[in-house]
């Protein structure tokens, strides 16, 4: 189990890093911005943007784009780098699909991207609503490409049998971090499992997509060890972005990875044959996502 350090006065809290200049980003403004809040507040969605603390809302939600979250905003996991809530969900919402259609019909999206919380007390982890809601998307806008960020199934593969075959053009599932640092980053998760999942849907027959972040103390030949497995088990686009911590009681960052660091990771999974890899410091795993197709 993670030990967070006592907290006993204000001046004892654990200090975070300043950021260097290459991580500050513009305030969410503009007419656009204020359209896809209003449509996600009036559908009542849930989106990673906003629970995730997102450093590059202000640039997506400008430009039209979102990155909606299904099964509500509570997850069953208590990853130690996520801003998202942890705890006991409520019970889901069999309209969702539904709203979440109709609100990427109303923001013509060109590229829809979708990914969800871990719903682990649920016997198809979510499976039918996951399934539901890439459908209901491409009925309602048929143009529309759709990429879907799925959760760790536990190994129920029948569960990811169903999330995969709604018609979803890219298939994502992050390993978020390198192999030694999973028991302190994704304690319930396990490596092996994560890698396995990806390979069992190119073996569907799916375009395949992954990400993690870097600067939680992992060395450059273990990024290249990620990098390597992600592509040994059929992985067709990576991400790399830096990780931010999102409040005091997560992990800090041990190191802001410099520009020239992310250009070298990307040079490197090219030359390992990976189809795309967008690396850089303010890379999350839905940014640019419909560059790659």
């Amino acid at each position: 189990m993670l030990e967070l350090p006592v907290i006993s006065s204000e001046s004892e809290k654990p200090k975070r890093t300043k950021k260097p200049d290459w991580l500050r980003v513009k305030l969410p403004i503009g007419e656009d911005y204020k359209r896809v809040r209003k449509l996600v507040d009036e559908y009542n969605l849930n989106t990673i943007c906003q629970s995730g603390n997102c450093p590059n809302m202000g640039e997506c939600w400008g430009a039209g784009t979102a990155t909606f979250m299904i099964l509500g905003n509570v997850c069953t996991r208590s990853c130690s780098f996520c801003a998202v809530k942890t705890g006991r969900p409520p019970e889901y919402d069999e309209d969702e699909p539904r709203r979440v259609a109709e609100a990427i019909r109303l923001m013509e999206v060109k590229h829809a991207v979708i990914t969800s919380v871990n719903r682990d007390e649920l016997k198809d982890r979510g499976a039918e609503i996951w399934y539901q809601t890439v459908v209901q998307v491409k009925e309602e806008s048929p143009n529309t490409t759709i990429e879907t960020l799925i959760p760790d199934v536990r190994a129920n593969w029948t569960a990811l049998d169903r999330m995969i075959e709604g018609g979803q053009e890219v298939i994502s599932h992050n390993m978020e971090t390198v192999r030694d640092l999973y028991r302190k980053v994704r304690p319930q998760a396990k490596y092996d499992r994560s890698l396995e999942q990806i390979q069992r849907t190119k073996d569907a027959d799916k375009r395949t997509k992954s990400g993690f972040m870097v600067g939680l103390g992992e060395a450059k030949e273990q990024v290249l060890e990620v990098m390597q497995d992600l592509h040994n088990h059929g992985c067709d686009v990576v991400t790399i972005g830096q990780y931010l911590q999102p409040t005091r009681m997560h992990l800090m960052v041990e190191e802001f990875v410099t520009p020239e660091t992310f250009a070298y990771y990307k040079e490197e999974g090219l030359k390992m044959g990976i189809d795309y890899v967008e690396s850089g410091p303010l890379v999350r795993s839905s940014y640019h996502a419909e560059r790659h197709l």
